[in-house]
């Protein structure tokens, strides 16, 4: 199985693309048509490649004479329910999350402390202006882009980034230090 850093590293080309190309085809879909739709458009079309196939395989069956069975009979044999421990870790650890997260966001809206909440007021008020500018779907889709090129050209261009950020975190350095 191919891990998620070799995907974003476009390791293995095909994989990265198909998975890349999905993406984005499916977040500019939903930028035309509603959530309820492009589900329903992608079920309709993996119902039309499934049954088609099997369609196919039968007549192909028929016409040779052999009793290979059907096409899916492996995928219809795996078990795909979850165990009542692997449904227990994953609630266990979304509970953990969301604990932690209430906890926090009670912290700085009850300004426990005075420093961290002004921070975050900076931060909401600053994605007001963004949330002006874009939608929550542009920005996913720009996350993705920038999930599937960053990596590469970090790696590509390293020194030379890496140089540039020095410079500029100098220079932060000195404003912040006056």
């Amino acid at each position: 199985m191919v891990k998620a850093i070799d995907l974003l590293y476009w390791r293995d080309l095909k994989q990265t693309g198909i998975l890349f190309g999905s993406l984005l085809l499916l977040l500019f879909s939903l930028t035309q048509f509603s959530v309820v739709s492009v589900i329903a458009y992608l079920a309709l079309a993996a119902l039309s490649a499934t049954i088609s196939f099997r369609i196919y395989k039968s007549v192909l069956q028929a016409i040779q004479k052999t009793d290979e069975g059907h096409p899916f009979k492996a995928y219809l044999d795996l078990e795909i329910s979850l165990s009542q421990e692997q449904i227990q870790k994953y609630a266990d650890n979304a509970q953990l999350y969301l604990n932690s997260t209430m906890k926090e966001l009670r912290r700085l809206f009850l300004v426990q402390d005075l420093v961290d909440s002004l921070k975050f007021a900076v931060l909401m008020w600053l994605l007001t202006y963004v949330g002006a500018l874009f939608n929550g779907l542009t920005l996913l889709i720009m996350a993705v882009i920038s999930m599937f090129t960053m990596p590469v050209v970090y790696e590509k261009y390293q020194a030379q980034i890496d140089q540039y950020l020095g410079l500029v975190r100098t220079h932060v350095n000195s404003v912040v230090g006056k």
